[in-house]
């Protein structure tokens, strides 16, 4: 390409454009952070490196709320107000930390952890529509490498009024004060008597210079966490801006053909299904050829796809939909009102399914975890098929209600402390059958160990064998233990297991490892 005219050829080339899904959504530069804001920021460091190092905890919930002092004083000095929805959010999150305090097992803990931190990032960034509840939840990452500028700004050049320096000095020494005095006389009545001096060894969070490494690391996390948190508060993404425009309308032939052939399948479907089920589920499974668990195990998988790829279905389909009479309207929300009903059922059928097969072979983490599963996708269904029948002033409020529904479903899986779950059952099968999977049981958390406790003496001490072993070498603060460990720390005290006994009792397996 010849070269324009007085053109510079040694000038920098110009930056490209920015996408218009970043321009349109930037906020506005904050201003640089406040005390207050500074405040809650080294709390949250000092919180994190007292209590984290133990494991988990009541101290995720203050850690927690330190960073929400600082996220809140940000958000104040920007001027933003709390909205029902940032309550709403909030408050899910707090209420999801409540797993790790109630379970102790680190899988529904780690589940609930991720939610709550998608649950905060939506109270702080807000929004109404699907980009911001999709992308609302993980844009909290991004902050991470802008709060550290942002921070630097507030501390640069910063120096206190003088009216400030007169409240703050005395408050300062009051605190040094108050803190040499408990310091001092803690100590000596600790060492004066032995009940009062155990009573603080529990409270207290403990220290050792071997550990200081460790804890100036747990520091920078916290002030991290609130950092972020902080600078999200006071520069949200804005993804309601986000440009999306309606789907292009296609022909009521074109989008009608595929909807009836696919609502027909269903209904053939579901047809047979209630064939099977009235005409007794026993008498069909009975067929030669036909292994009852097998049929079960294998349908549920194909069923949970069916479900999932049904929603993808209705959400393309009312995305295209055609609406440009009363007479389209009708059809696309009849068409598509009627596939959310027979998906329903098709949930209904899958969870029958893993029921089935799970009077056969107990209960496990897998197949607890993909029946919760399948039935949050029915709950999205139910929302779907609401918000196609009432119209677009419900329909407003679907995005947020899925994202509620995932939350709120995430909380009951925690709260309800799935590994008790699964050991009441399978010693209530035990009860009936008399077949159990010690071995798996035995790799339960200490949420099990209530409903352990009521096997017979042999099988009792098989399954609790390496659970009490465990959890006589555990001395966990307060703060970091959970009530289900501390429950079965009393309950194994109680009733102690002979750790050096020999189990003979046989093994019954729980069938495949899927699911």
């Amino acid at each position: 390409m010849p070269r324009q005219p007085g053109a510079n050829v040694w000038a920098p080339p110009k930056p490209a454009p920015k996408p218009l899904w970043d321009t349109g959504t930037a906020p506005e530069r904050p201003a640089p952070p406040g005390g207050r804001v500074l405040l809650g920021v080294l709390l949250s460091g000092l919180v994190a490196a007292t209590v984290l190092s133990d494991g988990v905890g009541v101290n995720l919930l203050l850690v927690a709320l330190a960073a929400a002092v600082a996220a809140g004083s940000a958000a104040v000095a920007r001027g933003r107000r709390a909205r029902p929805w940032t309550v709403v959010w909030g408050v899910s999150a707090f209420a999801l930390l409540l797993v790790p305090v109630l379970s102790d097992a680190g899988w529904p803990s780690f589940l609930a952890f991720v939610a709550a931190v998608g649950a905060a990032s939506l109270a702080l960034h807000g929004g109404t529509r699907w980009a911001a509840v999709l992308l609302g939840p993980i844009w909290l990452l991004p902050h991470f490498f802008t709060a550290l500028p942002w921070a630097a700004r507030g501390l640069k050049g910063r120096s206190l009024p003088s009216s400030a320096r007169s409240r703050a000095v005395p408050l300062v020494k009051s605190v040094v004060v108050t803190g040499l005095l408990l310091l001092v006389f803690g100590a000596l009545f600790a060492s004066a008597d032995a009940a009062v001096g155990e009573l603080v060894d529990e409270l207290v969070p403990s220290f050792d210079l071997g550990e200081l490494p460790f804890r100036v690391f747990l520091f920078g996390v916290g002030v991290a966490v609130a950092l972020a948190a902080a600078h999200l508060a006071a520069a949200p993404r804005r993804f309601d801006r986000l440009p999306v425009g309606p789907g292009r309308e296609r022909g009521r032939t074109e989008w009608a053909l595929p909807m009836v052939a696919l609502n027909l399948l269903f209904g053939a479907f579901v047809a047979i299904q209630a064939v099977v089920f009235f005409g007794g589920y026993e008498a069909v499974m009975s067929k030669p050829g036909l292994v009852p668990a097998e049929y079960a195990r294998q349908g549920f998988w194909q069923l949970l796809w069916v479900t999932v790829l049904a929603l993808a279905v209705v959400a393309l389909a009312q995305r295209w939909a055609p609406r440009q009479t009363a007479s389209d309207r009708l059809l696309a929300k009849g068409l598509v009102g009627l596939l959310c009903v027979l998906t329903l059922v098709v949930v209904a059928s899958a969870y029958y399914r893993m029921q089935r097969y799970v009077d056969v072979f107990g209960l496990t983490r897998l197949r607890v975890t993909v029946t919760a599963a399948e039935l949050w996708l029915g709950v999205v269904f139910l929302l779907v098929l609401a918000a196609v029948l009432a119209g677009a002033s419900v329909a407003r409020l679907l995005p947020r209600a899925v994202a509620l529904s995932a939350v709120a479903g995430v909380a009951v899986f925690g709260l309800v402390r799935p590994d008790a779950l699964i050991a009441e059952q399978n010693v209530a099968r035990f009860e009936r059958l008399g077949t159990i999977d010690l071995d798996y049981l035995s790799s339960l958390s200490a949420d099990a160990v209530p409903a352990l406790d009521r096997l017979p003496a042999d099988r009792r001490t098989c399954a609790l064998q390496y659970l009490a072993e465990s959890l006589d070498g555990r001395d966990t603060p307060w703060y970091a233990a959970s009530l289900s460990e501390s429950r079965a720390q009393q309950l194994l005290r109680e009733r102690p297991v002979d750790l050096k006994a020999r189990c003979s009792t046989s093994r019954y397996p729980m069938g495949e490892e899927l699911p």
